[in-house]
């Protein structure tokens, strides 16, 4: 079966755990069904005089080959509208042979049930109330969060924090319309409900909320994805040492040779909260190889992408003053000065051949450093982190981030209908033309909790999510 719609009347199955071999595999079974259909393979105390939440130890049977045993189980059941889908729920705790996972899907398909669809379960929590779109797309996220920050995020979205704030913003938009539909009203009376000034405080509150909103998505995708560092800087001066040396293995080539990076290499670190995404880049150099300068190319273009900056300089030959092969990064990302190879810098009284005026560029932090020595490699972990802690805002589990891109999308529309609002206000538009803009702000709000939404919509999102969930 596939289709926009889900059969509510249908019951399903899947395997929820990981697949492949384990201690233990869970079968999920969902459904008006889902009792009647287990208990008919199930041999222990019937399930079906088993209260909600209740933890059964049994055999599973197959019926098609006289009853033979498949295999010892836990049968855990929950009844409507308390399970995750607000169905009745059984969940088969089993061995983790692939064997037993396979045959036990076989013979609940055979007694009635059929095969689950991708995120089936999730929507079917989703259409039976138990959550909006928002939170349904959170499980998602929990499910794939790869550092604590992450699932902080997600964890706060799952739980709704997201949706209240969007609630909030719904009844500000809707006491907003009420106001500007009882100045329609009493236009030609002496009667002033609310003054336009008081209705430009409740459209900037909304605008700014929302806006705020959209604009955290660029750190909210980072922490959720892995926040992307860029090393960069010119040849030799040690970046793939670094990105060996954070790795603890050699990922990258290191040669005395310029030029012999020639692609950006990726890899991750999970560092305290974060899970970071280093870059490591082709040094930045005049050249007429044109392989290379394809190489320093997309340096300059992980530049762009990175949240963060690491640039990499040999502190043990001069360089020009300011540091003229330093590349030119964008203002707003944070950048960390890396003064390389210090264990050869010599000859002066602050320990380097040249001087570097760091004072007139604005670093997140400079650290004297050694891929060889392994110096400054604990400074390096914390400012990252500590930039990390920046570019999420702030320690309270109960901070809203966007990290979804759709979510993204409607908050831009969202923003971009409450600019018009207030441009209304202030130019004292009729009260009429200023209602469309306020009905298309709740309507893409609307959409990000589902409140209003297709089943195209729906059918994509959920087809993300794994079988089982």
């Amino acid at each position: 079966m596939k289709s926009d719609t889900i059969n509510l009347e249908d019951t399903i199955c899947a395997v929820s755990t990981p697949p492949g071999v384990g201690g233990i595999a869970v079968i999920r079974v969902s459904g008006p069904q889902a009792i009647a259909v287990t208990d008919r393979i199930w041999r222990g105390k019937p399930l079906e005089e088993t209260p909600g939440h209740t933890v059964r130890f049994g055999r599973v049977i197959d019926p098609t080959r006289g009853d033979e045993m498949l295999d010892e189980a836990v049968a855990t059941v929950f009844r409507n509208p308390a399970s995750f889908t607000g169905e009745d729920v059984v969940e088969l705790s089993v061995h983790g042979s692939k064997y037993v996972q396979r045959r036990l899907l076989e013979i609940l398909t055979g007694q009635g049930a059929r095969l689950a669809e991708p995120g089936e379960f999730t929507r079917r929590a989703f259409a039976n109330g138990k959550m909006d779109l928002a939170q349904a797309e959170a499980v998602a996220d929990v499910i794939a969060s790869n550092s604590r920050a992450a699932h902080r995020l997600a964890a706060s979205q799952m739980r709704g924090g997201f949706s209240r704030r969007l609630e909030e913003l719904r009844d500000k938009l809707l006491d907003l319309a009420s106001l500007l539909e009882l100045e329609l009203d009493f236009s030609e009376e002496e009667v002033e409900f609310a003054s336009r000034e008081r209705l430009r405080e409740i459209a900037t509150e909304i605008h700014d909320e929302v806006s705020r909103l959209e604009k955290s998505f660029s750190a909210g995708s980072a922490i959720k994805d892995g926040i992307p560092v860029a090393i960069v800087g010119p040849t030799n001066a040690g970046k793939s040492s670094l990105l060996n040396l954070l790795l603890g293995e050699d990922r990258a080539i290191v040669s005395d040779i310029h030029g012999t990076t020639r692609d950006t290499i990726e890899d991750t670190l999970e560092i305290g909260d974060y899970l970071f995404r280093f870059i490591d880049t082709a040094g930045l150099r005049e050249t007429d190889d044109p392989i290379e300068a394809l190489g320093i190319e997309r340096s300059r273009q992980a530049l762009s992408r990175a949240a963060i900056i690491i640039s990499v300089v040999d502190a043990s030959r001069p360089l020009p003053s300011p540091i003229d092969e330093l590349p030119d990064a964008p203002q707003a990302i944070p950048t960390i000065l890396l003064l390389n190879k210090s264990d050869l810098a010599s000859g002066t009284p602050d320990g380097f051949p040249h001087s570097i005026d760091v004072d007139s560029f604005d670093y997140a932090s400079v650290i004297h450093f050694s891929t060889k020595t392994g110096e400054g490699h604990k400074e390096l972990l914390t400012a990252l982190t500590e930039i990390a802690d920046r570019l999420r805002g702030t320690t309270d589990e109960d901070t809203i981030m966007v990290t979804n891109l759709r979510h993204a999308q409607a908050l831009r529309e969202a923003s971009a209908s409450t600019s018009s609002i207030l441009l209304g206000l202030r130019t004292n538009l009729p009260g009429d033309l200023i209602a469309q803009d306020l009905r298309a702000t709740l309507h893409h709000l609307s959409s990000i909790t589902g409140t209003l939404t297709t089943p195209d919509i729906l059918a994509s999102i959920f087809s993300r999510f794994c079988i089982g969930k």
